[in-house]
């Protein structure tokens, strides 16, 4: 069974509000074909976002000269839980109006300075009038929609505070936490406009999975004259060892770059793409939430 893939890039994302390096900052993990064809990682370290959106741009282009199918992971969320579209009155699929409204509303300068807040508070302005989910700031940030703390729980009526796949990991942070520890909010609203950028300029030759290739398992004819898919990763999902003096967050995307790359050898990785089976939760993943790959 021919590979998916020849290589793997996995980027740990850092919503940052100014350049940061070092811990709980953006890393980029590649793992490729070096001059002698063998399989080598290099570990990157941007500064700020637009560094990293330009070394992306850079390695997927090189990927592409080579003719080597490439799989980029990012550890943020690609689609938003059931009902957020709605709630926002959006038009077209849910998945990719979010994206578009998203890459539309957030202004991300090359220092990093950012309008994630302002943007979660219009959010949730237009879904509820109050609020709420977004929630989390620094206090001189915190204003009539955007609250600093969790102003209350998720109710029946509410949008869900986890999408699915969230669920069935039992992770801790929701997609709404916009600042603090784990801030997935942040993440989401300062990432998508980069994959949206970076797969749109791909045209055809690109696709974000789940949503443009199907929640299935996938095999090398369906990504025939693909160059590039784009997945949501989760970088705790495989267990990871750091050496002495290395980084976590370069040591996790080694550890899912190498494990990916693994089982794709294998002929195990297209299994990790979906369930061979029909599941009810397909159209809700495929549509709006997405899903995590090898969750």
């Amino acid at each position: 069974m021919s590979r998916l893939f020849q290589a793997y890039v996995m980027v740990d994302w850092s919503a940052a509000a100014k350049p940061a390096s070092g811990p709980d900052s953006i890393w980029i993990g590649v793992l490729k074909r070096n001059v002698r064809f063998q399989m080598a990682f290099e570990a990157h370290n941007p500064a700020t976002r637009a560094e990293a959106e330009k070394l992306l741009d850079g390695v997927l282009a090189e990927l592409k000269r080579k003719s080597e199918r490439v799989l980029v992971g990012f550890d943020f969320p690609l689609g938003f839980p059931r009902g957020t579209a709605a709630a926002l009155k959006l038009k077209g699929p849910p998945w990719r109006a979010l994206m578009d409204f998203v890459g539309a509303e957030i202004k991300d300068k090359p220092t990093n300075v950012n309008n994630r807040f302002q943007v979660g508070a219009k959010m949730n302005r237009l879904m509820t009038g109050e609020a709420f989910p977004f929630w989390g700031a620094p206090a001189r940030e915190e204003q009539t929609m955007l609250s600093a703390k969790r102003p209350r729980d998720h109710g029946p009526d509410d949008l869900a505070e986890f999408r699915r796949v969230e669920q069935a990991l039992k992770a801790p942070s929701p997609i709404w936490k916009l600042y603090y520890q784990g801030s997935v909010g942040g993440q989401v609203l300062t990432g998508l406009p980069i994959v949206r950028r970076l797969r749109d300029s791909r045209g055809e030759r690109a696709r974000v999975w789940p949503f443009e290739t199907g929640w299935r398992p996938l095999s090398a004819s369906d990504l025939e004259g693909i160059d590039a898919v784009f997945a949501e990763i989760y970088s705790s999902l495989f267990p990871s060892n750091p050496r002495p003096g290395e980084i976590k967050d370069e040591a996790q995307m080694l550890a899912l770059a190498e494990r990916f790359h693994g089982l794709d050898e294998k002929g195990q990785l297209a299994a990790l793409f979906g369930p061979a089976k029909d599941d009810p939760r397909r159209e809700t993943v495929e549509q709006e939430e997405g899903w995590i790959l090898g969750a």
